[in-house]
């Protein structure tokens, strides 16, 4: 199975959070721009649950472990953890996908 559509939402999910700590907050706490915490704050929520029941699609569809999901869980609640397990986990999963022979 090919983990693509997981690791983007990996990369969308880790980049949404970051916008929101890193972008979104000073600009509301600092210059007093509340508004942009609204939209970067609901795309961020959106990511987040798509993310976490794309993640529950591959835990239950694919050969990722029950330890590889919950990883990935925790994962999205650390700002960059989803960076890390795309590039930990899920690359290894996919070498994994890659060099098992098709069943033709």
């Amino acid at each position: 199975m090919r983990y693509t559509f997981l690791k983007w939402m990996a990369l969308f999910e880790g980049t949404s959070l970051l916008l929101l700590l890193g972008v979104a907050m000073p600009l509301k706490y600092v210059w007093g721009h509340a508004e942009v915490v609204s939209v970067v704050g609901m795309a961020h929520g959106l990511l987040f649950i798509a993310f976490n029941l794309v993640l529950l699609y591959y835990a239950v569809r694919s050969p990722m472990t029950e330890m590889q999901a919950f990883k990935g869980f925790i994962a999205s609640l650390i700002p960059t953890g989803t960076f890390v397990y795309k590039a930990t986990v899920l690359k290894r999963l996919s070498e994994q996908a890659a060099n098992k022979p098709s069943a033709r």
